[in-house]
């Protein structure tokens, strides 16, 4: 796929000639075994030399998909909700801790349990709700059980919700979700992209927060595929630091 990457690459430079550095991470949801579509993952992970936080799904996660973390370093697994079910009201938008109800809590508890029963010291104290959506009163509960990190989409309101947890959330998704379910317009991508990092450029967002790409293994068509390693290239060239959930963020 031909992508015209100019804009991105001025901006870039702009960071660079004012002594700027821009935090980057990569996020992937919804993991429970291996299958062809991870492996690719892990390779264009270990080829690009960006770790990928592996958002997986406790319940449903294999004995299979454990050890395959413990078999390919790129990979960082973060805690992905509980079971991925929808406990919305019917009129309501999906979610799995939409509210802070007894049974919420108590899964959240599950969760951290199986994911270190699964994956041990590898595991990050990261909760990744599904849909990107969870109870602000929740967060307290989060602390509790070990958490220590919350990440969703769309910029951080504040980079401490509660204290002794920290928002590190995500801000590029290439997957047109409510269309096509391929790939969005590259250049609405970009433009979007470059728009974002203008704000954190002359302080009109918070330039602190790790700029986070979003990517769903299982799902990606090859175009998606191609514009996420040609988006990790690109990054990549600028004036950038690797952030890692299993480093505490500062």
């Amino acid at each position: 796929m031909n992508i015209d990457w100019s804009d991105l690459r001025t901006e870039l430079a702009e960071w660079q000639a004012r002594g700027l550095r821009l935090p980057v991470w990569w996020r992937d949801d919804d993991a429970v075994a291996p299958t062809p579509a991870l492996s690719r993952l892990t390779k264009l992970s270990a080829r690009t030399s960006m770790p990928v936080h592996l958002a997986v799904v406790p319940r449903p996660a294999t004995p299979d998909l454990a050890a395959f973390v413990a078999d390919n370093a790129p990979l960082i697994p973060v805690v992905h909700g509980w079971a991925h079910e929808n406990h919305a009201l019917p009129d309501a938008k999906k979610s799995e801790f939409g509210t802070a109800v007894p049974r919420a809590r108590h899964d959240i508890q599950l969760a951290i349990s199986t994911a270190r029963d699964l994956f041990g010291t590898r595991l990050a104290p990261m909760f990744v709700p599904p849909w990107n959506r969870i109870a602000p009163d929740l967060y307290p509960d989060l602390v509790s059980a070990g958490f220590d990190m919350v990440s969703t989409f769309t910029p951080r309101k504040t980079a401490q919700p509660v204290p002794y947890l920290t928002q590190i959330n995500t801000h590029l998704d290439p997957i047109d979700w409510r269309g096509t379910r391929g790939q969005i317009a590259p250049d609405i991508v970009i433009a979007g992209l470059v728009a974002r990092l203008r704000d954190r450029r002359t302080g009109d967002a918070d330039a602190s927060e790790p700029l986070g790409l979003l990517t769903h293994h299982l799902v990606h068509t090859e175009d998606v595929w191609d514009f996420t390693a040609q988006f990790i290239e690109e990054i990549s060239q600028g004036p950038v630091d690797l952030f890692r959930a299993d480093h505490r963020p500062q």
